[in-house]
């Protein structure tokens, strides 16, 4: 029997992954562990499985607008080799038409290849043409089709920011992200680093960040220990830690440790970083990539970090708190998340109010705090450290700065205006 081509296997992956609800890269992971695929599939593959569940809305909207059948009618089968038939011919350019047209068709059960094979030439016929919304429609219909999201996230992107801007976001998150990494400078400088790495080019806000080509060597410059994958907005987050030799450094939630890696760069490995995350499985992770990049002052430990432990209550000269969140500042890299419940969202801001406050009871009289987020929706971010505020009279908003960015206590940060992931950033100190 002939193995399974590699368009097979995404279907397959594709439809395991809307059964269980799981659309992420723990799916893709596991298939790919499981199957021995050439390099060439194994991108293709990855290419297409993200690529389909990133533009899920899109393609749903073009095939309920050139089928005949009611869209409750077409079968789960049959729609998900269409989506992959239409985003091959829609954004993968080095794939013929008709190699996409035929290969949906053969994977088609017998009684449908005719609808597929219809619908997908009608398509191409019409110029390839998206069927959005009128131009007098409310944005939120336009932008779902546009940018492959639902119709609620892109009405929730517009109140926050407006149409126009919410537009740019969106438009931003289609692209491919930075290839971000931050340089070991305990090794080398980002000058050497730069010079060793033909193509990659400087971060444009964060001091010791790099974007990689996508040809770049990563997997052997992470063994050597020579960096670590961290976007530019991340990196930006540490800078506003301001962590400085000999100082005490807790990371409430560490894992997988680049921050706390960030902070032990900043200290030139002298004092103490305490990284802890409430999943002991993860621990590994951090004392793993500490000992890659040679740093000794990472101490990683399992806690919770919605309670402070009475052993250090204000003994921290730094305290981090980069909380769990929607996410929704890293759709360009976590394409599932898009299609989270929004509601589930208010659900994480009491958690988020706790880890804050218990980072608080941490840092010592003149110390600093910083709060960070993964996510541009406001109930998180700056409403989030307003309440905070209202509550702590004692802390107060720090300035901090980073490359070319100032900030007088938060800033917020966006894939559209700063080519980083969307992220928001809260430094405050508390007083003497």
């Amino acid at each position: 029997m002939a193995a399974p081509s590699a368009r097979a296997l995404t279907l397959d992956l594709l439809l395991r992954a809307e059964a269980a609800g799981q659309y992420g890269e723990r799916a893709l992971g596991a298939l790919l562990e499981r199957t021995a695929l050439s390099p060439a599939d194994r991108a293709f593959v990855t290419a297409l499985f993200y690529g389909v569940t990133e533009r899920r809305v899109t393609l749903d909207a073009v095939i309920d607008a050139y089928s005949k059948l009611a869209p409750s009618a077409v079968e789960t089968r049959v729609r998900a080799i269409l989506r992959m038939g239409l985003y091959q011919l829609l954004y993968m350019d080095r794939v013929p038409d008709h190699a996409a047209i035929d290969e949906a068709v053969t994977l088609t059960p017998r009684r449908s290849k005719g609808f597929v094979n219809a619908l997908l030439r009608g398509f191409c016929r019409n110029g390839k043409a998206l069927p959005l919304p009128p131009d007098d429609a409310p944005a939120a219909k336009r932008y779902a089709v546009l940018y492959g999201v639902p119709e609620a996230l892109a009405d929730r992107l517009i109140g926050v920011f407006g149409a126009e801007r919410a537009g740019c976001i969106l438009e931003a998150f289609t692209h491919h992200p930075p290839h971000t990494v931050r340089v070991n400078t305990r090794r080398l400088g980002r000058d050497a680093f730069l010079a060793a790495v033909p193509g990659s080019v400087p971060t444009p806000h964060a001091p010791c960040g790099v974007v990689l080509p996508p040809d770049a060597p990563l997997l052997d410059l992470l063994r050597q220990g020579l960096c670590f994958v961290q976007d530019e907005a991340s990196q930006i987050a540490v800078a506003a830690l301001g962590a400085r030799p000999g100082e005490r450094v807790l990371d409430l939630c560490a894992a997988p440790g680049s921050k706390s890696f960030g902070a032990a760069l900043d200290m030139a490995d002298r004092g103490e970083v305490c990284a802890f995350d409430l999943h002991e499985n993860k621990l590994s992770l951090i004392r793993e990539g500490a000992e890659r990049l040679g740093l000794s002052c990472v101490k990683a430990a399992a806690a919770d970090a919605r309670a402070a432990d009475p052993a250090v209550l204000g003994v921290f000269d730094r305290v981090l708190c980069d909380v769990p969140c929607s996410g929704l500042g890293v759709l360009w890299k976590k394409p599932d998340i898009r299609f989270k419940d929004l509601a589930a969202a208010a659900g994480l801001v009491p958690v988020q109010a706790a880890i804050l406050a218990a980072g608080a009871a941490c840092v010592r009289p003149g110390g600093r705090l910083v709060y960070s987020t993964c996510t541009l929706l406001p109930e998180e971010n700056e409403e989030q450290i307003k309440r905070f505020l209202a509550a702590h009279p004692d802390f107060a908003p720090a300035p901090f700065s980073a490359g070319d960015l100032a900030a007088d206590g938060w800033l917020t940060l966006a894939p559209d205006t700063h080519g980083t992931d969307g992220f928001f950033v809260a430094a405050l100190v508390r007083g003497e």
